[in-house]
């Protein structure tokens, strides 16, 4: 019986080889150690380092027992958000905070609609059009909202006016008195306080913090982009969000959840949060060598995040909807010059 029991064991451990791996103690320590070299990471003392390293140790557990598990067309990585919880994750790198629907008639514009009879091309990135800023960094601060906003400005000012400018999330995080700084806020209405203040800065003028500030006297002589409006995308529509994005970077809400947080590449088919609480910019689009349709997402959570940054996102998938996969036709709008 002892025997048979030996035999169990190790036909499980071959089953499972990672299971095995990841109750090595000293392998998860190793791991750890690796990854606050990498990105730099430190801790007060070492009730922090013990706690962070039992919360590293069960999203590495998560990710390795995922990508194990293989068939997908995506993986999970560690990042610099690894020794985080998920709600802890959702509290500071989200943000995106909708109000609840408004008629049309109530927006600074209706949605447009495009001629989807037009021709577009399969593939379309406007990062090799020069359109698109280097990926930003929101840190411990939920304004992904400011950081979708601003990315369509930059992407916009640059197809409009011929100059890729550096923009400020800080001044919209500091001064946009309809939004709630770290906390939440929305794209729309990050839109409006670009509008009804006369531009906005370049980001050498008014820089990053990763908190809120009081807002700086700015001087409307001395903003260097502007728009004067912004459209919506006919909601819960891929096929005119499509359209959109070939005439220009367009903002976009998803619902991101755990799985969300730890991708690390390919096209992301996995699960989604609840509610819409993240705000990106859509940069493009393509299809995978795997023929997977795809939408091609900035993201503000560094470089260190899925494909230095960026993420590539089912599109036309078969459980997606009318609204896409993540809800990511939901709430699409960019900005405009009447």
């Amino acid at each position: 019986m002892h025997l048979i029991s030996i035999c169990i064991i190790i036909l499980w451990a071959c089953a499972y080889p990672s299971m095995s791996r990841m109750l090595d103690e000293s392998s998860v320590v190793k791991a750890h150690q690796q990854w606050m070299t990498k990105y730099g990471i430190t801790y007060k003392n070492s009730f922090e380092m013990e706690n962070r390293l039992q919360v590293f140790r069960e999203n590495l557990e998560y990710i390795e027992n995922f990508n194990n598990a293989g068939n997908k067309s995506y993986t999970l990585g560690l990042n610099p958000y690894s020794d985080l919880t998920t709600e802890e994750f959702m509290a500071s790198y989200t943000g995106l905070n909708i109000p609840s629907r408004v008629s049309s008639a109530k927006l600074r514009s209706n949605s447009v609609l495009f001629n989807i009879t037009d021709d577009i091309p399969p593939y379309f990135d406007w990062r090799v059009k020069g359109a698109v800023t280097d990926i930003k960094a929101q840190g411990d601060c939920g304004g992904c909202w400011a950081f979708a906003a601003v990315a369509t400005i930059e992407g916009f000012w640059k197809i409009r006016m011929g100059a890729l400018l550096t923009l400020s999330e800080q001044q919209l995080i500091d001064c946009d008195e309809n939004s709630d700084g770290c906390n939440n806020g929305d794209i729309i209405k990050a839109y409006n306080y670009v509008i009804e203040n006369d531009g906005i800065l370049e980001e050498t003028k008014y820089r990053y913090t990763e908190g809120k500030q009081s807002c700086k006297l700015i001087d409307i002589s001395d903003t260097d982009a502007f728009i004067t409006t912004y459209k919506m995308v006919k909601e819960n529509d891929e096929i005119q969000l499509l359209q959109a994005v070939t005439q220009q970077p367009v903002a976009a809400s998803l619902h991101v959840g755990n799985e969300f947080r730890s991708y690390a590449g390919g096209v992301y088919t996995g699960t989604c949060g609840p509610t819409e609480n993240h705000a990106v910019a859509i940069v493009g689009y393509g299809v995978s060598e795997n023929d997977q349709k795809y939408w091609l997402i900035k993201n503000s959570w560094g470089q260190g995040w899925g494909e230095r940054g960026y993420m590539r996102l089912i599109r036309d998938g078969p459980s997606g909807g009318p609204e896409g996969h993540c809800s990511i036709a939901n709430y699409g709008s960019f900005p405009d010059l009447e």
